[in-house]
């Protein structure tokens, strides 16, 4: 059974480790080092349980994914009804439903944050998050072709976006 509530700071450590375990793979995110609780606990607090938040997905007490709501050109009050959603999971917990939970939770959670639009950063070769995010409706919106490198593998950014209502 898998519970999905909202991140608290005793979640940080995992949140972390498992963003960790996406890094190498240089296939969802851009990051290319290793993060500590210290690089995030900024972005963290800015994500506040019902303005921007991070949910957890848990297996008893087990935290196997999270899914964050950010805000999207921050202090740019005419874009505060958009918003970014990422979400990472644990390796361990691919391919058992995990993401799509998470992000069903984040669209029903929308209208009562006031996110009118719903907006994902995914890199070009991340051929699973696209499938995720046609599954629930969203549009490619733009595309940004080879900005990302990775030690000289180049890759290019799609931007999928939702109108939620």
């Amino acid at each position: 059974m898998v519970n999905i509530r909202v991140a608290r700071q005793s979640d940080i450590d995992k949140i972390v480790e498992i963003y960790n375990q996406a890094i190498p793979t240089h296939r969802s995110t851009g990051f290319i080092s290793l993060l500590t609780v210290d690089d995030i606990q900024e972005w963290f607090n800015k994500h506040k349980p019902d303005f921007y938040p991070i949910f957890v997905a848990e297996i008893g007490d087990r935290v196997v994914g999270w899914n964050s709501i950010s805000a999207y050109r921050e202090k740019r009050l005419a874009f505060r009804f958009c918003a970014e959603t990422s979400y990472y999971i644990d390796n361990e917990f691919h391919r058992k439903g995990i993401a799509t939970l998470l992000l069903d939770h984040v669209i029903k959670e929308c209208k009562h944050l006031q996110i009118k639009t719903l907006i994902a950063y995914i890199l070009e070769h991340n051929v699973a998050s696209m499938g995720l995010m046609k599954k629930f409706g969203f549009e490619r919106w733009a595309f940004l072709p080879n900005i990302a490198d990775f030690d000289g593998e180049e890759a290019a950014h799609t931007i999928y976006g939702k109108r939620i209502y």
